[in-house]
């Protein structure tokens, strides 16, 4: 039995049941799932998604709100630009597709915030396309059952799509399968912190594990600094009241949520040029 059908065999018997994963979940779903699991932890998603659904369940509806509604319901999940990356690509898909998600890659890397990640996602976990899936966890795990890494470094698009080719099933569903279950083994078995190989269906010929697990050496991604005191959360207090007061919030409000006035003003400016603001400080500022 090949890597493959081993993982697919693991995936069907132990998969966590999660929203998107239903059969008869809409293509409009899977693409709001996907963006909003970037960088934001399955449990936080889950809740948010049948909101944002029951809310907004086609892009049309979406599209028929204005953007600050996305970012006002976006809440806490961060990263806002996503919530209007979204809205932009709801319009587009309105306008351009009659109101249906596209089935193909490059339709779907052409709508507003749509990266090579999602557009592959979408097109085989909505429509089973026959696409390489890969994110964090597929590059974890074919770094170390393959290349035998303990991590797999920086990313780089075209050759870790390359990598994950070589190992998906011919079959379309076979390889819908796959994707899913690769991404399944890296979030639960094979984590960055503890590689439960007891566990793994593809343990007996992991190369990392068959070389006596060797520490990483290569080049590492940048740590991102840490969150208390930085841009970010400043930028998520000013967002944060604009949410509450539900419309236009008085300059002096918003220069109330932090002391620093150098360090508030570049967040407002970064989030003014980001079009998550609108305004100026002699009529206020709201969300767009």
């Amino acid at each position: 039995m090949d890597l493959s059908a081993r993982v697919n065999a693991w995936f069907l018997a132990n998969q966590r049941v999660l929203p998107w994963r239903a059969d008869d979940f809409p293509a409009w779903g899977i693409l709001v799932s996907e963006i909003m699991l970037q960088q934001t932890p399955v449990a936080r998603v889950i809740p948010r998604l049948a909101e944002w659904l029951e809310r907004w369940p086609t892009p049309a509806a979406l599209a028929a709100s204005p953007a600050g509604d996305a970012v006002r319901a976006w809440e806490r999940l961060g990263y806002p630009r996503r919530a209007l990356n979204l809205h932009a690509a709801a319009v587009a898909i309105t306008e351009r597709h009659s109101g249906v998600v596209p089935a193909e890659v490059d339709d779907l890397l052409a709508l507003p915030g749509i990266g090579d990640y999602t557009a592959r996602a979408v097109a085989a976990f909505a429509y089973g396309r026959r696409h390489p899936v890969v994110d964090t966890n597929v590059r974890r795990v074919i770094a170390r059952a393959v290349a035998g890494q303990a991590e797999p470094g920086p990313p780089r698009t075209r050759a870790d799509l390359a990598a994950m080719e070589e190992l998906l099933p011919a079959d379309e569903q076979e390889a819908r399968t796959f994707n899913a279950g690769m991404m399944e083994l890296g979030a639960v078995v094979c984590t960055a912190r503890v590689a439960h190989c007891e566990q793994c269906p593809i343990a007996g010929s992991c190369a990392w594990r068959s070389a006596g697990y060797p520490p990483y050496s290569g080049e590492r991604r940048a740590v991102q600094k840490r969150y208390e005191g930085s841009d970010r959360q400043v930028r998520g207090l000013i967002l944060g009241l604009l949410r509450e007061r539900h419309g236009s919030s008085p300059a002096a409000d918003v220069a109330a949520v932090w002391p620093d006035p150098v360090q508030r003003g570049r967040a407002l400016g970064g989030l003014i040029m980001d079009g998550l603001v609108v305004g100026d400080p002699s009529s206020g500022y709201r969300l767009p």
